[in-house]
């Protein structure tokens, strides 16, 4: 069903909206759910990702929801047996998002075995009173038994999410959850700063006044993130990414990326890049060759809409060729080494030294900015506020 134009497409996103319970601050599309649901799901899903299989050589796979590891092991195995039928495995990266307690070692090792190679779990705090007050389902005894799980299944590319700027957490509490979380040693480090977005009962909680946001907590939280993980030996490639620079695992190194660590999320630095990448399930979008397409947010209504023979796509737009250029600065400005001119010329056929020069000079001009003949970037202190800087780039679509 996918119609092919040009290259094939390197990277897939699939969603898995299951959740043992909805958590506090997220505004993914996520919920509780039957085994008979997750069942047609799975059906739903096999039957959609036939449909784009022609338009795909795949370099980076991305399972995320949702709680990917709430999937049995004959759910996990139609699907690894749908993508190996239409010749997608293996891929260079093959990421699970997984919550502590749900892997056990027997799905590990499926997963291992069948191409999964790197695996995220969202940890996000190790403070037992601040994983409540998320709605983790969790301890922090869970998480510790999950990642010597993962290790004993071979796994030698493992990310760990934390969170930080959590209503109640400490300067002191941070610091702790960071001097346990990298003693783990992991190979990547993803963290993000609580954000109070609408229909999440942590936004509720701000407007009733039970919550109150600290910016200046929120900062030091991160000048400490940025100094312990680089005393620990993770590069900061991305506003809150962190990886180690070298290639620890087993397999063949594969072919660096440029201006990012070897252990750096290849399918994370497409999407920064403006690479094109499917959307699979319900929820996810997709963004091919220039169009953003996004599935229906209801798991009922996508498998529907699956078994009668069309996709679930509640929404397309055919971006501009200004206006996909503006996301494809804005979004690649997250990253570290910022944007290369010549390479930025290349992947958006844009030319930043012209098209956005008062961009360049206002964010140079307030120390957020640094600007060189070959590149510019976001300095640390833009780093910091990069979705401010972003809007600058945004223009029409």
């Amino acid at each position: 069903m996918a119609k092919t134009h040009g290259d094939p497409i390197k990277s897939l996103y699939v969603h898995v909206p299951f959740c043992a319970r909805k958590c506090s601050y997220c505004a993914f599309y996520s919920e509780p759910s039957t085994g008979e649901e997750i069942n047609r799901y799975v059906s739903a899903l096999v039957r959609e990702l036939g449909w784009v299989a022609p338009d795909l050589k795949l370099e980076s796979v991305f399972f995320g929801g949702g709680t990917p590891s709430l999937l049995n092991l004959k759910q996990w195995t139609d699907i690894l047996d749908a993508m190996e039928k239409h010749r997608l495995l293996p891929a260079s990266e093959f990421t699970v998002e997984c919550n502590p307690a749900t892997v056990s070692l027997d799905k590990a090792r499926l997963l291992r075995e069948r191409g999964v190679n790197r695996i995220s779990m969202g940890v996000q705090s190790l403070d037992e009173q601040l994983l409540d007050r998320l709605g983790r389902v969790h301890s922090r005894d869970m998480v510790f038994r999950s990642w010597d799980t993962l290790r004993k299944a071979g796994f030698d590319n493992l990310n760990l999410d934390l969170m930080f700027a959590i209503p109640g957490q400490t300067l002191a509490i941070w610091d702790a959850t960071l001097t346990e979380a990298l003693a783990l040693d992991s190979e990547h480090l993803s963290t993000y700063e609580v954000i109070y977005e609408e229909d999440t009962a942590l936004f509720a909680q701000l407007q009733a006044g039970e919550v109150k946001e600290d910016e200046d907590l929120a900062c030091a939280m991160f000048e400490e993130l940025v100094q312990r993980a680089g005393a620990a030996g993770l590069e900061q490639y991305e506003v809150a990414n962190f990886a180690r620079p070298v290639w620890r695992a087993a397999a063949p190194v594969r072919p660096p990326l440029p201006d990012v660590p070897a252990h750096a999320c290849r399918h994370n630095v497409n999407y920064w890049r403006g690479g094109s990448f499917h959307g699979l399930g319900p929820g996810a979008t997709g963004y091919v060759r220039g169009v953003r397409a996004r599935n229906w947010a209801n798991t009922q209504l996508y498998c529907e809409q699956i078994e009668k023979g069309r996709r679930a796509i509640e929404s397309s737009e055919c971006l501009s060729p200004r206006g996909r250029a503006g996301e494809t600065a804005a979004f690649g400005l997250r990253m570290v080494a910022g944007w290369p001119f010549e390479t930025f010329l290349q992947v958006a056929g844009c030319d930043l030294r012209t098209e956005w020069v008062a961009a360049m000079d206002e964010l140079v001009a307030n120390g957020w900015g640094e600007r060189t003949p070959e590149r510019f970037r976001l300095s640390a202190e833009g780093l910091r506020f990069a979705d401010s800087a972003a809007q600058l780039f945004l223009g029409s679509k």
